[in-house]
């Protein structure tokens, strides 16, 4: 992921670190230099607040491990200012597990907090707080209360917080899947607005977490859409058959006489009659800026890449589309390219099929 590093790794998992994370640190050592001019405490607090990280990295990897256990891989895990995000290659489709993995992450949150209980109990100090400052309270005691605070956050039933997996899982037990999401996702807009409203006498960053829900809602939903659309058609419905090639021999500027003569902005890269990489607009755009337009295209394409073969199911194929961040999926049949699914023909082949579903109704 771009604007990523990768700062560890267990069990095949990659964590990785958002560059903007580095804003969340900066803007704590600043306030915190402020309100006390000691460099000690300053300290203190980006220790907190990194301990505070640690334990959204092993809320994460509660999911994933869960995950795993399913037999559905995580691609990785990256710290966002805002919290982390583990990117699970699937979700399940049994709603029993994906009511396990969504309560993982929060369990172990109880772990740490109890954890922490017992420990103070021990030294006799109970002293704790709800938040990131506490008078009076110790580094542990603070951090226990942000383990609770974490555990009540994501258990708030609306999407993308665990909650919301976890209603939507309760309610597929007794009904259609999409129907249960449909219902999910309404409740999660509903909470999105009421922290909107909320905010706005508030706390302005309420607002800020009711956008973050209102998008994880529809984002949701619009995948559950696509699951209905696409049923089980196969990838050649809607795959791309006509496509330019790109070989690794061919310039950057080459590329760019393609990105400019049609509607194609993302490349199939071929070298010795195989596909070795996929170069997107932004690789060619980058790749113009450092290297000039006599660059070649093996220099600057991604060698890796996702790939389909043209039985695969369509929604399958999405599936990894979405997880994997990326815009295009070359098909390929005996190794040889026969398709290209990207982002924006995907997104043409569920309008088609809308519109003649209301076609069908209007004349039924």
């Amino acid at each position: 992921m771009k604007w990523s590093w990768k700062i560890t790794e267990y069990r095949g998992i990659p964590v990785n670190i958002h560059a903007t994370f580095l804003l969340i640190v900066a803007w704590i050592a600043i306030n915190s230099w402020s309100h006390s001019q000691n460099a000690g405490l300053v300290l203190e607090d980006i220790i907190f607040v990194l301990g505070i990280f640690i334990c959204v990295v092993l809320h994460e990897f509660g999911h994933a491990l869960m995950a795993q256990k399913y037999g559905i891989a995580t691609r990785d895990i990256t710290l966002y200012p805002i919290g982390g995000v583990a990117r699970l290659e699937r979700m399940p489709d049994d709603p029993r597990q994906e009511l396990a993995i969504a309560l993982a992450g929060p369990a172990v949150n109880v772990v740490i907090a109890t954890a922490i209980f017992c420990g103070m109990l021990l030294t006799g100090n109970l002293q704790f707080a709800m938040g990131v400052e506490g008078a009076g309270a110790s580094f542990w005691g603070r951090m226990m209360g942000v383990n609770i605070l974490l555990v009540a956050f994501n258990m708030l039933p609306a999407f993308p917080m665990d909650g919301g997996r976890v209603v939507r899982s309760l309610l597929a037990l007794s009904m259609e899947y999409g129907r249960a999401t449909r219902i999910a996702a309404g409740l999660g807009k509903s909470m999105a607005i009421l922290f909107a409203i909320v905010g706005f006498y508030i706390n302005p960053f309420l607002v800020l977490i009711g956008v973050f829900v209102w998008f994880g809602a529809t984002q949701e939903a619009n995948m559950i859409q696509m699951r209905d659309t696409f049923g089980d058609v196969s990838v050649d419905s809607a795959m791309m058959t006509r496509f330019q090639i790109l070989h690794t021999s061919d310039t950057v500027g080459r590329a760019v006489e393609y990105l400019l003569a049609g509607a194609q902005q993302d490349f199939p890269v071929a070298e010795g009659g195989n596909i070795v990489g996929v170069l997107t607009r932004e690789d060619i755009m980058e790749g113009l800026a450092r290297r000039g337009q006599h660059a070649l295209v093996g220099d600057i394409m991604q060698r890796e890449f996702e790939s389909a073969t043209i039985g695969d199911r369509l929604q399958n194929v999405v599936d990894r589309l979405i997880a994997g961040q990326t815009r295009i999926i070359p098909v390929l049949r005996d190794r040889q390219i026969v398709g290209l699914l990207t982002t924006e023909n995907i997104s043409e082949f569920m309008m088609i099929h809308s519109a003649m579903k209301r076609l069908q109704l209007r004349t039924a």
